[in-house]
């Protein structure tokens, strides 16, 4: 097998792979973005992202979620994936693909729609929630 056929292999294996990982949820492959959200030891509210350790992206917090600052918290248990959110007011947070564990963001939320993906499985993996 010559290299440039071991290296279409891998790359197909490897989107098999990913595929065959990244089946949609009941809400079309959109994670949840419920519950109320909880309030920091600081007294600000924190907002609860978790990414892995399977094809799993969500965030709690987020229900009649008003604009403000708020302290984002995620859960990253996987070297495959991140947790990647944007929106408007320049909000633009993520892990490291290759970096697991609990990583925290301090956020400004303005009125708007705002979205969450792991980068490498944007497709499949990804949410979003309305700031009022």
């Amino acid at each position: 097998m010559t290299r440039r056929q071991l290296t279409l292999l891998l790359l197909l294996l490897t989107f098999g792979l990913a595929v065959a990982g990244c089946g949609g949820d009941d809400d079309g492959g959109k994670a949840a973005a419920t519950t109320a959200a909880a309030t920091g030891a600081g007294g600000g509210t924190t907002l609860k992202g978790t990414v892995g350790p399977g094809f799993d992206i969500s965030l709690e917090g987020t229900d009649g979620i008003t604009a403000g600052d708020y302290t984002l918290v995620v859960n990253d248990q996987s070297p495959a994936h991140n947790f990647h959110l944007t929106g408007p007011g320049g909000v633009d947070v993520s892990t490291d693909v290759s970096t697991e564990g609990e990583q925290s963001f301090e956020v400004k939320l303005v009125p708007g729609e705002y979205k969450f993906v792991c980068d490498p499985h944007a497709s499949t993996m990804n949410g979003s929630f309305t700031v009022g």
